[in-house]
């Protein structure tokens, strides 16, 4: 049976579970205190009626490996526009901090389903146990970026969780130029907020047009309105340089004194990129990022110290196919050391707003006059997300052409720039596998030139890559790190279908009972389960799927409203003894089209727009502890 939360509804579901074989006598010291892992979920169906499509259904029990159940319960923690602690969340600041309205008034707020200009909306949210705390460091998803924070209230009996009246506060970015396009994140080991910058702007082509004062690049120019634009300089885009976005950033909580001071930092030496997520694996110092857009890179940083990602050498990976088969094929995967780097060294560089001629030299690509490479002979062809190019890096320039083009420099030097919609990232310790979703195995991935020559799928795919240990890189050092990936293999894919119209999934283009377009996942450690979460319009209602690892088997867990997007769902076993899933509902009735089936629930006058984050659970995986959950 489906448990359901009208999107309609304004109160917020709350309650104290009360699930099987519940142990309240907490003075008996010989009660058995046993640690249990989730084994599996109940079964959320599609939506078939406009209530069901209108609102979050959440799996509304577990079962553990101990063979008992539980109920389980979706609680929304905050949504965009509320207020907490005079604090409007989701509300754009510019560069001085201060909120940014519109022409009429109204205040700049990053949601994308409410009819304005302001991007996706709130994306990944980190709960971070810090000072005998819980913490939420939220970040949202348009060009101007924004990142709020704010403590977390914990039933100590039930797990509920609640956020503290007069706790949020907005997060300062100005120290790392300002903030761009928040996608997907983490918490890392070291519980702090590891964000990202999605979309970099392209600094060959965001060239100021002198009459409109325009670049073309929407985002970019949104942003320079707000950001270091001086109206009074002709060249006002060299207030706002391209190369200030498209880096990672990490939070800190630190709430030891009077008062909670978040320290945000901007890594300048993980390099540049579209960055979806950068994953910390659990030496604390080998991270992978992945590249969001067609024609992208995967990329591999190895920090210099553990817990400190301020300086480190950046590696691209090369994709050496092995196989062409329905889950989106295989590969070994080798590594192509790209440049050793700090944050300040890059930042100086940053600081002095160059321009993209100091960096490469650039040729027209014409495989006319050169039918070999399209390229003269002294330049270099790379294709890229910015398409086919004739690239020299100017004299000197490698270590800036590393950090600040990073995309362009991992093609430049023989790194594979064919990855299709690279999503979220997540660790299996369970099995030692790296897990990538790929939105679309389509365009470059599925062409005939290049590394990558698969079947194409529009649905998507999921891959494991083993972790075996140290290798050498492509100049034949060895990589300081025992967790580098060497292989790449698919192992559960979308199906491209088309239901009869009177199915009421005729406007699902990828299997109903199936992933389509997967995102973030993330990994219930001692499960051997994976979830994955959807971006997808093959899916009018975008799920969340519980997959076990060990018999491929798919349970569907969560399903958003329609038009919404299943963003960056992230699990936590141990916040003071309970788990939890995180879930964000992304622009709900947002990706929508006057064609859809569907496309009047988007005009309904109950349907709550507003992005959302909230936690599935608690989960209790103490047998014995006197809770009262279990």
């Amino acid at each position: 049976m489906n448990k359901w939360i009208s999107l309609a509804a304004s109160a917020v579901l709350l309650g104290t579970l009360t699930g099987c074989n519940s142990d309240s006598n907490t003075t008996n010291e010989s009660v058995s205190v046993t640690s249990v892992a989730v084994e599996s979920f109940s079964e959320v169906s599609a939506p078939i009626t406009d209530a069901e499509k209108m609102a979050i259904m959440t799996s509304d029990s577990v079962t553990y490996s101990n063979g008992e159940a539980d109920d389980l319960l979706y609680t929304q923690l905050i949504k965009a526009r509320d207020i907490n602690n005079g604090e409007t969340f989701g509300l754009l600041k510019d560069h001085n901090d201060n909120p940014i309205n519109f022409s009429d008034g109204s205040p700049f707020i990053c949601d994308g389903a409410n009819g304005n200009a302001s991007g996706s909306g709130l994306d990944h949210a980190s709960i971070l146990q810090k000072d005998g705390k819980i913490f939420m460091v939220t970040q949202f998803e348009c060009g101007v970026g924004a990142m709020y924070g704010m403590e977390l209230a914990q039933d100590s009996m039930t797990g509920e969780l609640s956020v503290k009246e007069n706790s949020m506060q907005y997060i300062s970015q100005k120290d790392g130029f300002g903030g761009w396009v928040h996608c997907a994140g983490m918490t890392t080991p070291w519980n702090t907020h590891l964000g990202s910058e999605e979309y970099e702007p392209d600094a060959r082509k965001t060239i100021m047009d002198p009459t409109t004062k325009l670049t073309g690049n929407g985002r970019f120019d949104e942003v320079t309105q707000y950001y270091w634009n001086d109206e009074n300089n002709a060249n006002a885009m060299y207030d706002n340089n391209p190369y200030y976005y498209g880096y990672i950033p990490e939070v800190t909580v630190d709430s030891s004194g009077a008062t909670t001071a978040y320290t945000y930092t901007k890594h300048f030496s993980m390099g540049r990129a579209a960055w979806e997520m950068a994953y910390v694996m659990p030496d604390e110092r080998t991270v992978y990022l992945s590249d969001d857009g067609t024609n992208v890179g995967f990329y591999m940083y190895i920090a210099d110290k553990a817990q400190d990602l301020s300086s480190g050498t950046l590696y691209a990976a090369k994709w050496n196919q092995t196989a062409d088969t329905a889950n989106g094929g295989e590969a070994d995967l080798s590594w192509v050391k790209l440049g050793k780097a700090t944050d300040a060294e890059i930042k100086a560089i940053v600081s002095g707003q160059p321009m993209f001629s100091d960096i490469f030299d650039t040729a027209v690509y014409d495989t006319t006059a050169n039918p070999t490479t399209g390229c003269p002979a002294d330049f270099i062809h790379t294709k890229t997300a910015t398409g086919d190019e004739c690239l020299k890096v100017v004299a000197g320039q490698e270590k800036a052409a590393a950090f600040m083009e990073t995309r362009r420099y991992a093609s430049y030097l023989g790194a594979t720039t064919e990855f299709r919609k690279e999503e979220g990232i997540t660790f299996n310790a369970d099995d030692n596998k790296l897990y990538v979703a790929m939105s679309q195995v389509t365009k470059g991935m599925s062409d005939t030139s290049g590394d990558i020559k698969l079947t194409g799928n529009s649905c998507g795919a999921v891959y494991a890559l083993d972790v075996q240990g140290a290798i050498k890189d492509s100049t034949g050092k060895d990589i300081n790190s025992s967790m580098v990936v060497m292989n790449m293999k698919g192992i559960i894919a979308g199906t491209p279908t088309t239901y009869d119209a009177s199915s009421p999934y005729v406007a699902y283009t990828c299997d109903v009972n199936g992933i389509s377009n997967p995102d973030n996942v993330t990994y219930l450690e001692g499960s051997h389960i994976l979830a994955i979460g959807e971006d997808t319009g093959s899916h009018p209602n975008d799920f969340v799927w519980a997959m076990n690892t060990q018999t491929g088997a798919l349970t569907r867990i969560v399903s958003t409203p329609y038009g919404s997007e299943t963003t960056s769902p992230y699990w936590y076993k141990d916040v003071n003894g309970f788990g939890y899933m995180t879930l964000t509902t992304q622009h709900p009735f947002g990706e929508t089209s006057s064609s859809d089936p569907d496309y009047a629930l988007a005009s309904d006058s109950t349907a709550e727009k507003d992005s959302s984050i909230g936690v599935v659970g608690p989960f209790d995986f103490i047998e014995g502890d006197g809770k009262g959950v279990r």
